[in-house]
């Protein structure tokens, strides 16, 4: 299915919400249409390069996205804008700045992004597509984000993303995870795409820090989470063996392989998709 069609897709599904009479036949037909799914798939999309033709479509969902809103709204159920509002407005949000970028590129992002005045949301979204882009000239403006501490924190974690597009910018990462580290909610947030992104870049730079991680890392079982799990693999990328970590204190075990195996196939599936976060 092409982009354009998800878009269509999206902006139909939403126009069958207006028809609904209540809150509950509202909630009903969101779940009925997983339109949580469709939406953050079509939008995922509409944000990166190329997307000029896409404007017409991108108009059109910004205008139903609007609409939509203002029917929910007019509920003051409890359910619904707890829960449907704030998604909405999010949408509406990366739909604007994808129509800005589909409209004028790079520098249209870069407006966005500047305009202290626009929502946190609308900025963040055009920051994204900036970085789902990545232009070259782009990388002095993650870069300051990268090192500002204190900076808002979906911000820098677009930021780390962004950099797995720079070779040789592996420091500034790896500077960013050394100084986070003892901010357990922070380094939560953070370390899966700071270990993705040098996951991605390849730079032995990194390969100290893995090899700290291999012993001192967190581990979750969720293998994007495991820092333990994203040194290993890192390691072996960069030289070609197995460690000892202490996931793992017998890398010769035969299990072992099959997990890093496992572990790497997904990284690979994965390194080129930027995930957004919930800005509030």
């Amino acid at each position: 299915m092409s982009v354009i069609q998800r878009l269509c897709g999206f902006t139909a599904a939403l126009e069958r919400l207006l028809t609904a009479r209540d809150a509950t036949v509202l909630d009903t037909l969101w779940e009925e249409l997983s339109l949580g799914q469709l939406g953050w798939e079509a939008l995922a999309l509409a944000r990166r390069a190329n997307t000029e033709k896409l404007e017409p479509a991108l108009a059109e969902l910004d205008r139903r996205l609007l609409a939509v809103l203002e029917r929910c709204r007019a509920f003051l159920d409890p359910h619904i804008v707890t829960f449907r509002v704030p998604e909405l407005e999010r949408w509406q949000h990366a739909a604007a700045a994808a129509l800005v970028g589909a409209r004028w590129g790079v520098a249209g992002l870069r407006t966005v992004i500047a305009d202290t005045q626009a929502p946190v949301g609308r900025r963040y979204f055009a920051f994204l597509a900036l970085a789902e882009r990545h232009p070259k000239e782009a990388w002095p403006l993650f870069a300051r984000y990268l090192q500002t501490p204190g900076a808002h924190h979906a911000f820098v974690a677009a930021a780390v993303e962004a950099a797995r597009y720079y070779p040789g910018q592996a420091p500034y990462v790896i500077a960013l995870f050394q100084r986070i580290r003892g901010d357990e909610m922070l380094r939560r947030f953070l370390a899966p795409k700071i270990l993705e992104s040098l996951y991605v870049l390849g730079d032995p730079a990194a390969l100290p820090l893995y090899e700290e991680l291999l012993v001192a890392g967190h581990t979750d079982r969720d293998l994007g989470r495991c820092e333990v799990t994203r040194a290993l693999v890192g390691v072996r990328k960069l030289t070609g063996r197995v460690a000892a970590s202490s996931k793992f204190p017998d890398p010769e075990e035969p299990g072992v392989i099959r997990a890093l195996d496992e572990a790497q196939r997904i990284f690979e599936e994965e390194k080129d998709q930027l995930q957004p976060v919930v800005v509030i």
